[in-house]
């Protein structure tokens, strides 16, 4: 199966964006290797700027280009972009409801031996609380390719979630759609509904194999639009199955997890069990064994979905 980091994916795109659309600049915070933003520094080396470590004004900067005309998007590592330049990203980008892109990489904890304090588990928790910002966490390659065009045409802020390990390609199928605030359902199933994001998607449709050996069908869904959630897919998916376990790469707490029981409770109260970080900070160590070791696995998975089919 083909691997590629969705950062790798979000630079070429990127790149690409920038050929086809003369208004489209981009920032970054001395970390374009990284975030793979150089692929469209050689490209389009006049609309490209290092910022230097200096976040909090690169995302001001991004602000008052965007009030000329131009499309910023802004790149750092995840727990820069949503931790240090918080209070710039909430009173001058969403505030304003300013149309700069927020794009920032080496989220969760597959970053990997950086430790604990590069490892952003809070991220998507600290954008979806902002009013006027939609918050994306494509799931592969392809739908970071296809979320970087759509986020480029879409007129406000816009943060995009970005992981540093490669992941598998799951969505490389000529009907595959990707539309801001819309869920996919990958896998049709009566006993449990797992709701998914991010490299989380590949787990769960492994954790889909593994349960149909054993005669349990699941449906999968990918929510790649955390904000705006599609309130209507949840609450399906609710009354279909009648319980649901949720995955993601991030803290438990203000996620996606949080986001649907939110819906569920408001609209169709179902058993929510959710597979994510507990809570805790990461540790240093390969993604693969940080992964076992935080309890985000296909396996974790089909423990949770086990459990939830008992709650019915």
């Amino acid at each position: 199966m083909t691997q590629i980091a969705t950062r790798e994916a979000y630079g070429k795109a990127l790149a690409k964006l920038g050929r086809e659309n003369e208004n489209v600049v981009v920032l970054d915070a001395d970390l374009s290797k990284s975030t793979k933003t150089a692929e469209f520094k050689k490209e389009c080396p006049e609309r490209f700027i290092n910022m230097g470590i200096a976040e909090a004004n690169m995302m001001t900067v991004a602000a008052g280009l965007s009030t000329c005309g131009k499309i910023p998007f802004v790149s750092t590592f995840a727990i820069f972009a949503a931790g240090r330049a918080f209070e710039q990203i909430r009173n001058s980008i969403c505030y304003p409801k300013l149309n700069v892109k927020v794009c920032a990489t080496h989220a969760g904890i597959t970053v990997g031996e950086d430790g604990a304090s590069h490892q952003a588990i809070e991220d998507i928790a600290l954008m979806r609380s902002v009013p006027n910002m939609v918050v994306i966490n494509p799931s592969d390659g392809v739908e970071t390719e296809a979320a970087i065009k759509a986020v480029a045409e879409y007129n406000g802020p816009c943060y995009v979630r970005l992981g540093r390990a490669k992941v598998n390609v799951i969505n490389d199928n000529p009907e595959y759609k990707f539309e801001i605030g819309k869920a996919v359902t990958l896998r049709e199933g009566q006993d449990a509904t797992v709701i998914a994001t991010g490299i989380m998607v590949d787990a769960a449709l492994e954790a889909y194999n593994i349960l149909a050996e054993e005669g349990i069908k699941i449906k999968v869904v990918n929510i790649h639009t955390i904000k705006p959630i599609d309130e209507e897919a949840i609450i399906s998916a609710a009354k279909e199955t009648g319980v649901i376990v949720t995955a993601e790469e991030h803290n438990i707490i203000g996620g996606l997890g949080s986001a649907v029981c939110e819906v569920v409770s408001s609209n169709c109260p179902v058993p929510v069990l959710r597979v994510g970080v507990k809570d805790k900070f990461g540790e240093s160590g390969k993604p693969d064994e940080l992964l076992k070791a935080y309890g985000l696995t296909a396996e974790d998975i089909v423990k949770e979905v086990k459990k939830a089919i008992q709650l019915k």
